[in-house]
Parts: structure tokens; sequence; C-alpha cells
């Protein structure tokens, strides 16, 4: 993961590049390896010279639940009314007179336009893909690797939370 705030020269560099450095570590998950890098950071170690790699890496989907044309309609409404006030609400901020005709306005609308956005996809899978699902990117494990500089010490350091 990319830090927004960071200043890293890494993060300058126009094209990708494998991580180098010797492993000082590995983790089956990527809160261990954060952890370890936050110890690190903690115990006042030079973190700019540490990569946390996702090694054996895998693209996972997440079946949610089944679709079908209830919930597609159904999740439609929903998020089209939700849009539709937003834009009645603003539109009510521009406008003289009450602010319930641009609410209702608004409000029919987002339904229109949700069942229609919704329903269109849904059909033109013709039932193919009848389920909802998030898609993931997992790594296998991570490793934490240091420059070799500073990797006995961050090795030594590591050993230490272990414990």
């Amino acid at each position: 993961m990319t830090n927004p705030l960071g200043n890293s020269n890494r993060a300058r560099q126009g094209l990708p590049t494998p991580p180098s450095g010797w492993p000082v570590g590995s983790y089956p998950t990527y809160a261990e390896a954060q952890r370890a890098v936050d110890y690190l950071a903690d115990n006042q170690f030079p973190v700019q010279d540490v990569t946390i790699v996702g090694v054996d890496l895998m693209q996972v989907e997440r079946v949610l639940y089944r679709l079908n044309w209830g919930k597609v309609i159904g999740g439609g409404i929903v998020s089209g009314a939700w849009l539709g006030l937003f834009l009645g609400l603003l539109l009510s901020l521009f406008t003289t007179g009450g602010a319930l005709g641009p609410l209702l306005v608004g409000l029919v609308g987002g339904i229109i336009f949700g069942v229609i956005s919704t329903s269109i996809p849904y059909a033109a899978t013709r039932g193919t893909r009848d389920f909802a699902s998030t898609m993931q990117l997992v790594a296998g494990r991570y490793d934490v690797l240091c420059d070799p500089r500073s990797a006995e010490q961050a090795r030594d350091m590591l050993a230490r939370l272990a414990i």
C-alpha cells in the first residue's frame, strides 16, 4: 500500500521495479507484516529502508449473495432514490418556492435512473452471472525486505518481537 503523505523516492520512479533488499521477516498476513514494520518504526529503526512484498499473488473473488430480479430492481430503487434525493436537495437550493417539488422530481427521476442502470446490465448477462461478488488481490505470504546495510539490525529487532 502507498502512503499519500510519504515523500519516498521509490514512489516517484516512473516504471515499476522489483523490490530489493534482504529478507528480515516473513508473515502469513499483511496485518502481521505491517505490525512488524510498525514495531521497527516505534523503535527508531530507519523504516525508509524497509519494503513489504506480497508473494504468491492471487486474485480472490468472494461471492456475497445470489442475484435475482427482485434484488436487482430493489437495489436500483434504493441507490437511485438516494441519488435522486441528493440531486433534488441541490436543485431545491437554487429554486424559489418550496423544496418539496424539486425533492419529488429528484426522487422519481433517481428511482427511474437507478432501476434502468441496474436492470440493463443484469439482463445483458442472460443468467450467466446470477451472483454479486467482490474482488481482492491477496498474497500467500508477505515478506519484509530491508536494505543490506541495516538488515541484520532489523532481523534482530524482529526476532525480539516474536518472543
